[in-house]
């Protein structure tokens, strides 16, 4: 109960600002290549992002059918709590919550952050501020460079050969439809 409550009172700023330094680094890479705020996009343009934006949101709530907002929240939780005490991911750190492969995670190994870019790139197609696309980028980095990294260490350590296996038939962030094809998915 302990871990839920620091879950729900740690997680929800610790995502806030990430995402604003990202979206403050967007702002400065924008200024630096001398970009104008905004593109002035055409207005089919826009409205492509609000298809897209849409699909990020359904993304959203395709994955809360799978993982609920209080699992989620805890799960990363406990992982930022390993990596701020610099604890080795392989360490058991009390995540328990089972290897989920259906759903989004059919598809890729994690929707949630797929789901984040998606709707930032459709929050700029929408908008149109220059920022949002350098932001949505900097996100894409951030997740896989530095996020999914470490959390599948963990994710290694808990599940062993069930998600060496799920990781190799599954991309890590961006779908592929061949892949699919070639390599049947269980269940």
């Amino acid at each position: 109960m302990r871990t839920r409550i620091a879950a729900l009172i740690v997680v929800p700023p610790l995502v806030a600002a990430v995402f604003g330094t990202l979206c403050a680094l967007g702002y400065l890479l924008a200024l630096a290549f001398g970009l104008p705020p905004r593109l002035n996009l055409p207005t089919w343009i826009r409205v492509v992002g609000g298809v897209v934006l849409v699909s990020g949101i359904s993304l959203f709530g395709w994955l809360l059918a799978y993982r609920g907002p209080v699992d989620l929240l805890v799960s990363t939780y406990l992982t930022f709590a390993k990596a701020v005490r610099g604890v080795n991911p392989s360490e058991p750190a009390g995540r328990t919550e089972p290897l989920v492969i259906a759903g989004p995670h059919r598809w890729v190994r994690h929707p949630l952050y797929a789901a984040v870019v998606v709707l930032v790139a459709g929050w700029w197609l929408v908008l149109d501020y220059t920022f949002l696309l350098f932001s949505a980028g900097l996100l894409a980095l951030w997740f896989d460079l530095v996020v999914a990294p470490f959390e599948e260490r963990e994710l290694r350590a808990l599940f062993g050969p069930e998600f060496e296996a799920y990781s190799r038939r599954t991309p890590r962030l961006i779908p592929s439809l061949r892949r699919r094809r070639s390599e049947p998915h269980p269940g």
